[in-house]
């Protein structure tokens, strides 16, 4: 494993923006991906004639391979060419959404989704990877910027974006406004990336590792996804506690805890599970409060909830070259710390409140995640040694999908328990509040035993 991160370390020495830009526009298309298609859900339960329940697979058959394979991809790309697994992640992207725009029925639709989820789980663990191999390493903070703060904005803008493509092309539109970012990264990539390394078929053992943790990270998901029509629902997850345990002590899970434990970096994995819980979780109650309780339109919900990602948008450059600069940690706390003063001042949210109110306190919580994002993932990746540095990219992607998956669900467990009116809002804002305060501590204490330890 250590030959192949051998060959292509070097050509991190000549700065390769372009294949910068490619990680930051793969990351848009692959968290656009993951929310752009709820949208279409009644568009493609009427169109191919289904219920409601099978359309929302439309939605799930990408997002549980997404999820269930991030690690088992992570160890296997730490064994394999960057160059030839992300040319076939992209082309293998582009096809199943390519498929499952022209699906003439909801089997093939869902085959096609899952086909797409496989290869996206690819692409995520790659995409930090790419960034941080691609520059040198004092401008690491910069790069890792990139994708880290791309990545969320295309999980943002999903939904109104895909609002846009169902009501002027049609649902099947949703497919394949991906397809011309993806030829363009495939190209810039098949141009720009060093030649060399190989693809290697998954071993047994591997294969086994896989079923495991993607059993139990699918038993998670769909446990939590059907306790909103039933409680429970939620004893689907019971079976994800065996199935971690045994991964574990097998030979797949000693490069995770190898990562999370020698490495230090179960403190930052939290940080950003929390963190990303804590922002999924603000966006549902905020959209679903102004539209049910302050009866403000769909265009004001939209333009106010947009304030975040603008002012993350501009914060994620600015916040990798404070990292570059001053340090990836003093950074990434600071940018948390704004995040979680934003998320407090919301939480005491009111019927006097106006939407600038809103959308000021909003705007404060997303520039502090732009600040926040890239140089996490920075922290993360430079606390793996060379042989595992795309299993640290996939444990950090991760806990950042499953943040981006639980916050909604747990906002909505919140709202049913704190009652339907202010009572369930503010106790939602509240744990979303205090998931990011939780995250300062655990991103301020990262290193600092190993300094004292170096002293």
């Amino acid at each position: 494993m250590s030959a192949v991160t051998g060959r292509e370390a070097p050509a991190a020495v000549t700065d390769r923006w372009s294949l910068v830009a490619v990680a930051g526009m793969l990351s848009f298309v692959a968290m656009l991906d993951m929310n752009i298609v709820n949208i279409a859900l009644a568009d493609i339960a009427g169109g191919l004639r289904v219920s409601a329940q099978t359309a929302q697979w439309a939605a799930l058959g990408y997002q549980l391979p997404l999820v269930a394979l991030l690690l088992p991809a992570g160890r296997w790309l730490d064994a394999v060419g960057t160059r030839p697994a992300l040319l076939t992640a992209v082309g293998g992207f582009a096809l199943g959404s390519a498929a499952a725009a022209a699906a003439p029925w909801a089997g093939a639709l869902i085959a096609a989704r899952m086909v797409q989820g496989a290869f996206g789980a690819v692409l995520f663990v790659l995409m930090p990877v790419l960034a941080m191999r691609s520059v040198r390493p004092e401008l690491r903070g910069r790069a890792m910027s990139l994708p880290a703060t791309l990545g969320p904005l295309g999980a943002v803008t999903g939904p109104a974006l895909g609002g846009l493509v169902v009501d002027h092309l049609g649902w099947r539109a949703v497919f394949l406004v991906k397809l011309p970012v993806c030829l363009a990264a495939w190209l810039v990539a098949c141009r720009h990336l060093p030649r060399g390394g190989a693809l290697a078929r998954p071993a047994r053992t591997e294969v086994t590792d896989a079923a495991l943790i993607g059993g139990a990270v699918c038993a998670v998901l769909l446990g939590l996804t059907l306790t909103a029509d039933a409680p429970g629902w939620l004893l689907l997850a019971a079976p994800a506690v065996p199935l971690t345990a045994l991964w574990l002590r097998r030979a797949g899970g000693q490069p995770v805890r190898s990562v999370l434990r020698e490495n230090r970096t179960a403190g930052l994995n939290a940080a950003v599970l929390a963190v990303a819980g804590a922002f999924a979780a603000v966006h549902y109650l905020l959209a679903l409060h102004l539209q049910r309780d302050e009866a403000a339109g769909a265009t004001a919900t939209g333009l106010t909830i947009l304030c975040f990602p603008l002012a993350m948008g501009i914060a994620g450059p600015l916040g990798g070259r404070l990292a570059d600069r001053y340090g990836a940690r003093p950074t990434a706390t600071a940018g948390a710390a704004l995040t979680a003063l934003g998320f407090l001042l919301l939480a005491p949210l009111g019927d006097t409140w106006t939407l600038p109110d809103v959308a000021w306190r909003l705007a404060l919580a997303g520039t502090g995640m732009g600040l926040y994002g890239g140089p996490t993932q920075a922290m993360v990746m430079t606390s793996a040694t060379p042989a595992t540095v795309a299993t640290a990219a996939s444990t950090v992607q991760l806990a950042r999908s499953l943040g981006f998956t639980l916050g909604p669900a747990l906002a909505t467990a919140a709202w049913s328990l704190g009652g339907s009116g202010a009572g369930g809002l503010h106790l939602g804002l509240g744990l979303a509040a205090a998931g990011s305060c939780l995250a300062v501590p655990l991103l301020a204490r990262h290193g600092r035993p190993a300094v004292a330890q170096a002293a």
